[in-house]
């Protein structure tokens, strides 16, 4: 078992280093503003800056995963939510016809 470990660690170690390599082949391919975008979500990925869950925020997780169990079929759609607000998905666009 301790041989197909190791086969496998490899395996995911060369398949990083190429990932990483191609990762810099489209670097040098990207201008100064998406070279900045993309820089901006590699801190996020690598740096997290969200505080931890309150317990008011795991009650709050916890309740929905509990609906989404008794409601498989999923939540209910934007479309609704802003007819039944009296709105039209125009006006929620931002399009004309206030």
């Amino acid at each position: 078992m301790a041989a197909i470990s190791s086969i496998l660690e490899n395996a995911i170690a060369a398949d990083t280093v190429e990932a990483k390599q191609r990762a810099h082949e489209l670097l040098e391919q990207l201008n100064a503003d998406q070279i900045a975008a993309v820089l901006q979500l590699l801190e996020v990925m690598v740096e997290p800056d969200d505080p931890p869950l309150t317990e008011e925020d795991r009650r709050a997780v916890g309740a929905s995963r509990e609906y989404f169990r008794r409601n498989p079929e999923g939540g209910v759609c934007l479309e609704k939510v802003v007819a039944d607000l009296g709105f039209t998905m125009d006006q929620i666009r931002g399009n004309q016809g206030e």
